[in-house]
């Protein structure tokens, strides 16, 4: 009789900067971060699993950075989860967090793990994952009110794994032969089926004209890159600007002082406290210097401004 083995589950998180521990005589089961894939939800006119493997990386073409991708997918009722990630990044963070491959009994998606969750949960110091129209998503720790705590010590894991791909590895002649029949006969099962994916392609690509139709996108994917580029620096500077306002409503100050003013003009963020002294000014700065923030400072009759770059 063949009982079930219990493994250490570890959550991969690239910004989680505590040390990893588990016993290296036994196997672990890793739990990967949404910062470690990407990840659609969608509705696409074939039936199988099989069908939109083929059709991964033509889906994924437009949406991913320059790299080298692998490609997993799964089905959930009537829609696909499709992944893309990048195996060497995943071997990479494996290896600066010191965990072997061979010590790995499997790899999960965060998707696929927590795709039931009802609150947000913290993953690192500064981020929390939580679901948004059934994907997980993360969001920094500071938009969120509540959240729990990552715990995975009673976590059942669910059947939806991938294997890592190791490059560099040298395939003897032997191995060549046998890999050269697999593709001969693949090459056949290709030819009667490449008619059926070329019909779902165009499908597909007509479902692409439809959306760009229905949401007003614009006509070329350059003119789309340059809006999202425009919007991502706003997040950018809007998700600085929310985590150092919280830092300054977060702070203790010191009887008698108090915040009059916080502006933010010209990406500059102007922070005004009063009844400041040169004493009790240093509580001020080493709740700043602890939060690694650069900025300027002046005194003067007990007004102390503090001037943030974002």
């Amino acid at each position: 009789m063949k009982f079930k083995q219990n493994h250490r589950i570890i959550f991969l998180d690239p910004l989680f900067e505590g040390e990893i521990e588990y016993d290296k005589k036994s196997k672990i089961d890793i739990i990967l971060s949404p910062s470690l894939y990407w990840v659609k939800k969608v509705k696409l006119p074939v039936t199988t699993v099989r069908e939109v493997k083929k059709l991964l990386e033509s889906i994924f073409e437009d949406s991913l950075p320059e790299g080298n991708y692998s490609y997993s997918a799964y089905k959930v009722e009537d829609e696909f989860l499709l992944f893309a990630y990048e195996d060497k990044k995943i071997l990479q963070l494996l290896s600066q967090k010191g965990i072997a491959l061979s010590s790995v009994s499997s790899i999960h998606f965060a998707q696929s793990e927590f795709d039931t969750i009802e609150s947000a949960i913290k993953i690192n110091d500064d981020e929390a994952i939580y679901l948004k129209e059934g994907v997980v998503v993360i969001t920094p720790l500071s938009w969120v009110k509540n959240y729990e705590v990552l715990d995975l010590e009673d976590k059942t894991l669910s059947k939806h794994t991938i294997k890592l791909q190791q490059f560099g590895h040298i395939v003897d002649n032997k191995s060549l032969y046998k890999i050269g029949i697999v593709g001969v006969i693949f090459a056949f099962i290709l030819i009667a089926e490449i008619f059926i994916t070329t019909t779902k392609t165009e499908a597909i690509l007509e479902a692409k004209d439809e959306i760009f139709a229905n949401y007003k996108l614009q006509p070329t994917m350059m003119q789309n890159r340059s809006t999202k580029s425009k919007y991502n620096s706003i997040h950018k500077i809007q998700t600085k600007l929310r985590k150092y306002i919280a830092y300054f409503l977060n702070m203790k100050l010191q009887t008698g002082q108090k915040i009059t003013l916080i502006e933010y003009k010209n990406k500059l963020l102007n922070v005004t406290f009063e009844g400041v002294t040169k004493i009790n000014q240093k509580n001020i700065l080493k709740q700043l210097d602890a939060k690694k923030v650069e900025y300027k400072t002046s005194l003067k009759e007990g007004r102390m401004k503090v001037e943030i770059k974002l």
